[in-house]
């Protein structure tokens, strides 16, 4: 394409965001229906914005994320509920068990690093963006030493990561 492609009337990267999120959704539901039991060793880092509309956390985690958080949802997590908007989950924080509720328009990233899998979203989210943020570290998370720093979705390698990204203007 180029530079001189007129704008479009069909918002294409609205779209296919919701369309990516929609696979979030079905992994996580086919979960849910399996008893929050993960088949082989699928696991998921899914990293949200915390600050997103919709989203509930409780406020020591809001304190320590007030940007974005990652979480892991591998062997330790209990109460998947899905639903047409997004998920809640319990997770174990410092020993803390948490309760969580995630729309899918917040989140940003969901990786499978058991098969190579990721996606990318632009957030839903007001303009004022915060510094980076640690990882979660909820009490579940994946030993791997190459996480420790979060998982890394970008990939030249060929793997399936997905990043949509359609230079919205502004």
């Amino acid at each position: 394409m180029s530079d001189n492609t007129p704008d479009s009337q069909i918002p294409y990267d609205e779209i296919v965001q919701e369309a990516l999120r929609a696979v979030v959704g079905r992994v996580l539901g086919e979960v849910q229906k399996n008893g929050s039991q993960l088949p082989g060793n699928h696991h998921f880092y899914i990293t949200f914005k915390t600050q997103a509309p919709g989203v509930s956390i409780p406020r020591h985690l809001q304190e320590r994320f007030p940007d974005e958080m990652t979480i892991v949802l591998q062997n330790k997590f209990w109460d998947l509920l899905v639903d047409d908007d997004g998920f809640s989950v319990g997770l174990s924080f410092n020993q803390i068990p948490s309760a969580l509720t995630v729309p899918f328009s917040a989140i940003t990233a969901f990786v499978d690093p058991a098969v190579d899998f990721g996606l990318q979203f632009q957030a839903e989210v007001p303009d004022d963006t915060l510094d980076q943020h640690d990882d979660a570290e909820n009490d579940g998370s994946y030993d791997g030493a190459e996480q420790a720093d979060g998982p890394d979705i970008t990939s030249d390698d060929g793997s399936n990561v997905v990043t949509v990204d359609f230079g919205r203007k502004k």
